[in-house]
């Protein structure tokens, strides 16, 4: 093994990384939530399909701007810290809503990536899965502020089931599929 080799290894070992899909998340993951992914696909084409019919025409224009963004790799990237989140509800009761900026921040507690909405009245707290360079499963759990957030796997009226993209050196988004409330999509956005 050459310098630079081992230079590169020892730099590896000080980069928080998100947990490993390596078949712990499987172990994890509801069966219910394991057939939400099974039908992200289908969920997200019908989810814009809804959006773009029913959606005012500047939310459409933001909501392609949010999914014309092509996911990028995490490789070198570092998710810990404060971001600017916001919810978008794609599909569903209100065909596209476009909510305003809150708080969240992601912590590193040595198992990998964890996430948590800190402000607005809806809530999500989970852990972020590697399932390739340019995506991660997150399984978290929705509760309403004022409230304690459930363990995930506590039921489908808390658990949520997503993929994590990263679209630009400091700008991800997770696509939740078949919320259980509103929405066909929940696609949630965050920035430095």
């Amino acid at each position: 093994m050459d310098f630079r080799t081992r230079l590169f290894a020892a730099l590896l070992a000080f980069v928080p990384l998100p947990a490993a899909a390596d078949g712990v998340v499987d172990k994890i993951m509801t069966a219910a939530d394991k057939t939400r992914l099974a039908g992200y696909e289908a969920a997200r084409t019908k989810a814009i399909a809804e959006a773009k019919a029913g959606g005012g025409a500047q939310d459409v224009a933001v909501l392609d701007q949010i999914l014309a963004k092509p996911p990028i790799s995490f490789s070198d990237f570092d998710m810990t810290g404060n971001w600017q989140c916001r919810t978008v509800k794609v599909g569903g009761l209100g065909a596209l809503v476009i909510y305003g900026w809150f708080k969240c921040k992601v912590t590193d507690d040595g198992s990998g990536w964890m996430l948590e909405k800190l402000t607005g009245s809806q809530r999500t707290k989970g852990r972020f899965y590697t399932e390739s360079d340019t995506r991660l499963i997150y399984l978290g759990s929705f509760y309403v502020a004022g409230d304690p957030a459930k363990p995930y796997g506590s039921g489908r009226e808390s658990d949520q089931v997503g993929y994590a993209v990263r679209t630009g050196p400091s700008e991800w988004r997770i696509e939740l599929p078949l919320p259980e409330y509103e929405s066909t999509l929940d696609v949630l956005e965050f920035r430095r």
